[in-house]
């Protein structure tokens, strides 16, 4: 990538999370917290702002406000700026025909519908970016590994165990081209995934957007593109065109889309940051307010774990994340979960394989999760919704749901 490269990066912050449960009814999955410090949406927008990218595009589909103040007009990146820096795209009203005004259906459907605002742009890369994964890399190496090939479309790659392959787009990759794609196949044939992650040729994805509307479009219901996501029709399409790359991404990557892949992604980073966290050149940055040092009383039993600034521990937490401000009493248990910021677990409770969301109360006694519930199966894991609260000595047994400002 030379200095001249114009390139903007669209951050796709998504609609509703309706994976994440109770978690995402009142946030954007990407303001979800992660390791305790950090949301979601922090690490794309830190891989940008160390990869010189300074031209950033973030697109909020639902529950704006609550990506609004964690972004802060993009100071944590240095991205506040009167030239480029960060803006963020609301779904609009008034500004095209039906199926251009409002929410998108997709996110392929989303580019559509901003594509005569990057044409208008002039970059000569576009770069798309999911918010909702955790990982570390270089997007220069891709802007420049996208222009080296004189490809139309790059897809950054990961590989996952092929048991959970069917959860993403699968890709084909020979000599360096995809020659293949296939979206959340039933039987995935290999665990080579798209981590969603893309370089695009403005114009060409332009033009191939315009067409697949044109398609599309006729047989789509009243405010609907007909595009839907990047794996139905535009990634097939530019594969078919015969100029869409691969770059494989070796180091860590996990989506954490789903309870038990963000519990399962918490697990692998607590004691090792796999080359993403702890990483002194490279941190990730975030929006947080100051709290004061974390607190172990006299008794208290901390292994396996990472504690945020502001908690005071008395009790027992193992192989867990507590969030800023968390209070765990004498006698209480935390183990194998992640408990959101400024949530009390009283003394006495027990937490197992469990979320609980931020300014929770867990009662005296209570009991929430399971201690031999599946961590590979989300309607194992409880859920705890924000501003709730579960009773003294109330049980809510694997994969129970409490919505959110709710009592057990």
């Amino acid at each position: 990538m030379t200095d001249r490269t114009r390139v903007l990066a669209l951050v796709q912050a998504g609609g509703a999370g309706g994976r994440m449960d109770v978690l995402t009814r009142e946030r954007a999955k990407p303001s979800l917290p992660f390791a305790g410090v950090f949301q979601l949406v922090d690490f794309p927008l830190s891989n940008l702002a160390h990869s010189g990218i300074d031209d950033v595009w973030l697109s909020v589909q639902f529950q704006g406000s609550s990506i609004e103040g964690q972004v802060a007009n993009g100071r944590p990146w240095d991205l506040d700026r009167n030239r480029g820096g960060l803006r963020i795209l609301m779904p609009q009203q008034g500004t095209g025909s039906l199926d251009e005004d409002g929410f998108a259906r997709g996110n392929a459907d989303l580019l559509f519908r901003v594509r005569d605002q990057v044409a208008d742009h002039r970059p000569d890369v576009l770069l798309v970016l999911s918010a909702d994964h955790v990982y570390r890399l270089d997007l220069a190496d891709v802007v420049a590994h996208h222009l080296a090939q004189g490809a139309e479309c790059t897809v950054v790659t990961s590989t996952v165990d092929i048991e959970s392959a069917s959860d993403h787009a699968v890709v084909e990759v020979e000599d360096g081209r995809v020659t293949g794609f296939a979206y959340k196949p039933e039987q995935p044939t290999s665990g080579v995934v798209a981590t969603e992650i893309f370089a695009y040729d403005p114009a060409v994805l332009a033009e191939v957007l315009d067409d697949l509307h044109r398609e599309l479009g006729p047989d789509a219901e009243a405010g609907d593109t007909g595009l839907g996501d990047f794996g139905e029709h535009l990634l097939p399409r530019l594969v078919e065109r015969g100029r869409t790359v691969a770059l494989a991404h070796e180091g860590y990557w996990r989506d954490l889309g789903q309870p038990h892949l963000y519990l399962r992604a918490h697990r692998d980073l607590l004691v090792d940051g796999h080359d993403v966290l702890d990483v002194d050149d490279w941190p990730i940055l975030t929006q947080q307010p100051q709290r004061s040092p974390a607190r172990f009383l006299e008794g208290a039993v901390v292994a396996g774990s990472r504690v945020s600034p502001g908690c005071v521990v008395a009790g027992t937490v193992r192989d867990s994340v507590l969030g800023p401000g968390v209070v765990v009493e004498a006698g209480a248990e935390v183990v194998e979960s992640v408990v959101f910021a400024d949530t009390v677990v009283r003394r006495g409770a027990r937490v197992w394989r469990s979320i609980v969301d931020a300014r929770c109360e867990i009662g005296g006694d209570a009991h929430v999760g399971a201690a031999d519930a599946d961590l590979d199966d989300s309607d194992q894991i409880a859920i705890v919704g924000v501003d709730s609260v579960v009773a003294a000595g109330t049980r809510l047994g694997a994969g129970a749901r409490l919505e959110p400002e709710s009592r057990a």
